[in-house]
């Protein structure tokens, strides 16, 4: 069956010049796909009368039929439309690290005021999650990084620097003041390699030629911190991740060392074409900024 989504414009607008206007086409472009049209149903669909066209019989049938085809695709897109405004899903890319630090506050704030909106959440590197978002695989990603990609909006969220974790019992547990260069050789559990923030933390070792003895890399924050007390050793991870609850649920205490607040890294939210995001995924933006721009870095 022909294409005929130009005939009532024609029939409508009363002759080709405003047609081709209003359907923002040259005249001799409309004219071709009317010529085509009626090549292809093997009729005559016009009759020039002065310099006004008027339909054939035949003509008339076509042009009712095509209304009846642009109600019947009108009634198709609000029916989608309908679908996508009751059923409310969202798919979230998440780096290991804002995956265990970061999306489960996000996810407790959005689900308050959104409960019944369906959340799919999927993990891996940065650059992958990066990827996934420009190929429309995901809604949204959660990075531990700034992104600079002119297909992306990249949204910071907050800065964040590492910490250092001692058991409660350890022997720098009540020490007044730890220096970073006393990290070196210090047995300690760290985050495996290739993640953002185990980047963070060799670059800064490089920096202050400072090489801890590792026990152990683990890629689970929780992991980390059960074991440390454990292993009477100490670790380094991000400030977003660390509860007091946490901290003392483990006997852990956490210590600052000037140079661990200059290891800043961005997390940030990553999405393509705003035009083209679904309501959920416009509510979760929206929950986000509003959380972070009044310092929520994280819950409680």
């Amino acid at each position: 069956m022909p294409n005929m989504d130009v005939l009532p414009s024609v029939v409508e607008h009363g002759s080709l010049n405003r047609a081709a206007q209003a359907l923002n086409i040259s005249q001799p472009a409309l004219s071709r796909k009317i010529a085509q049209l009626e090549e292809g149903l093997g009729i005559l669909l016009f009759e020039r009368k002065g310099k006004k066209l008027e339909l054939t019989r035949l003509g008339q049938i076509c042009y009712e039929h095509a209304l009846e085809m642009r109600e019947m695709e009108h009634k198709l897109m609000q029916r989608i439309t309908e679908h996508h405004s009751s059923y409310k899903s969202i798919t979230i890319g998440a780096s290991l690290t804002t995956l265990q630090s970061t999306l489960p506050d996000l996810i407790t704030l959005y689900t308050r005021d959104f409960p019944d909106t369906d959340i799919k959440a999927i993990t891996g590197k940065t650059h992958e999650i990066v990827s996934l978002v420009k190929e429309n695989k995901i809604d949204l990603g959660l990075v531990a990084s700034k992104i600079d990609n002119p297909d992306l909006t990249c949204i910071p969220l907050f800065d964040d620097h590492l910490c250092l974790l001692l058991p409660a019992n350890h022997r720098w547990a009540e020490k007044p003041g730890i220096e970073i260069g006393e990290l070196q050789d210090l047995p300690m559990i760290l985050f495996s390699k290739g993640t953002w923030y185990r980047i963070l933390m060799d670059e800064l070792f490089h920096r202050y030629t400072v090489y801890p003895d590792v026990k152990m890399e683990i890629d689970s924050f929780e992991a980390i911190l059960r074991l440390v007390p454990t292993c009477n050793v100490a670790t380094l991870l991000p400030k977003s991740y660390l509860r007091q609850t946490a901290l003392d649920n483990n006997g852990l205490v956490l210590r600052n060392i000037p140079e661990l607040q200059m290891t800043t890294r961005t997390t940030s939210l990553l999405f393509g074409r705003e035009l083209a995001l679904n309501v959920s995924t416009r509510d979760w933006i929206w929950k986000a900024k509003e959380h972070f721009s009044t310092g929520g870095a994280v819950l409680p």
